[in-house]
């Protein structure tokens, strides 16, 4: 049996975060995954340029069964102190929309930082390792792996969620919180496209490859930005950002010309006396393809003098309030985060230790706090791992 202070469960982003701060401290670490890589959801994020943090962190943008769990840690390790550490290994970045920030070269950069951070705080990290059974005997957790028994005091559970299980996720941080009687938050794809009703797709899988900038919004939420058309569905920023609001059964709202107010717009031109036809003057805000999808052909074959005012609204009310419900999300296959899990009311928001174990701690993606599309599920695993680093 091998005995060590800290054990992490994970080589993920939160796990590695947790491992550097807990050996700076003079812990002695362990970090356990199954994997043959670590960081590997790292190396594939932001088109493996890894939005690694956003410019604007607020815990308004986050989802949570409990909103102001995610304030104390957010608040203690903050996007500024993330970037201090970018500094210090010079990596180049640069700001997209939304105050989105990406490496300028590789997600190889990032990770190559944790690692190196890793080994100049002594951490010890093993791959290819399997957990089989954890035990809690006095004040110690016994985990028999694939590669032997291990000892240790505080155990860290970051084991991400379910999201893309090509890359290994598994749902072992619930298991193991249940194992535990802690209580579990019911989970689903977040930041997911959607798939569409079979006769809606068999109407707009002549679009796919189109991205047009949208307003899509429902009761609870509304997001700017591009909605791609796929051979599946709808995809693009707006879209997985609104299907983290999104449930079962409900429709969503696509204003597709979100700049500009078509019904003036329409009866403005009309009043020029254009002789123009209504496709033609469609043509210049939207795709081609997309128009004749949404608007009946003889409609658009009508000149600017032969639209009523009646048929102006029914236009613009069809591209602005353009109303679709969508059969599903495509799962966990393609989603780039879990909503829910590890519920937060069982967890100490300054230490991310368990209430009722003592030296179980949960980080990052298994706890019920889901960022926005942006960088913001990665400092939720940075500030989270810095947090339960201070004490395991």
């Amino acid at each position: 049996m091998i005995e060590v202070d800290v054990i992490i469960i994970g080589a993920g982003a939160s796990g590695l975060m947790c491992a550097i701060e807990a050996g700076k401290r003079g812990r002695k670490v362990l970090v356990l995954d199954h994997a043959n890589k670590a960081g590997k959801k790292i190396l594939m994020s932001g088109g493996g340029r890894c939005n690694f943090t956003n410019y604007t962190i607020e815990p308004n943008h986050y989802l949570s069964n409990n909103p102001h769990f995610c304030k104390s840690a957010l608040s203690r390790y903050t996007q500024w102190d993330f970037l201090a550490l970018i500094a210090k290994y010079q990596i180049a970045f640069h700001e997209r929309e939304h105050g989105q920030l990406f490496c300028n070269e590789s997600a190889k950069d990032i990770l190559g930082l944790l690692l190196q951070e890793c080994l100049e705080a002594g951490v010890v990290i093993q791959l290819n390792t399997t957990i089989d059974t954890i035990t809690l005997i006095g004040d110690q957790f016994h985990l028999k792996t694939s590669q032997g028994i291990y000892q240790s005091q505080s155990l860290v559970v970051a084991t991400g969620g379910l999201s893309i299980p090509k890359i290994g996720a598994t749902p072992l941080g619930y298991k193991i919180a249940q194992q535990f009687g802690i209580s579990v938050l019911p989970t689903r794809a977040g930041l997911v496209p959607f798939t569409l009703q079979p006769s809606d797709k068999e109407q707009f899988s002549a679009l796919s490859g189109i991205a047009v900038p949208c307003i899509v919004s429902n009761d609870r939420q509304q997001f700017k930005g591009n909605v791609l058309f796929t051979h599946r569905g709808l995809s693009g920023p707006a879209i997985l950002q609104i299907s983290s609001y999104w449930l079962a059964g409900e429709f969503i709202e696509i204003n597709l010309l979100p700049d500009i107010d078509l019904e003036t717009h329409l009866k403005e031109t009309r009043q020029q006396k254009v002789k123009s036809s209504l496709k033609t003057i469609l043509d210049q805000h939207l795709p081609k393809r997309l128009i004749t999808c949404l608007i009946p052909e003889e409609l658009l074959n009508l000149t600017m003098p032969d639209l009523s005012d009646r048929l102006i609204q029914l236009v613009a009310s069809q591209l602005h309030q353009w109303t679709i419900k969508p059969n599903g999300t495509e799962g966990y296959r393609t989603a780039e985060v879990t909503l829910g899990g590890i519920d937060c009311n069982a967890l100490s928001s300054k230490t991310m230790g368990s209430k009722q174990v003592l030296g179980l701690y949960f980080i990052g993606e298994v706890v019920d706090v889901t960022g926005w599309l942006g960088g913001y599920n990665f400092q939720w695993a940075w500030s989270s791992a810095w947090c339960a680093g201070q004490y395991v």
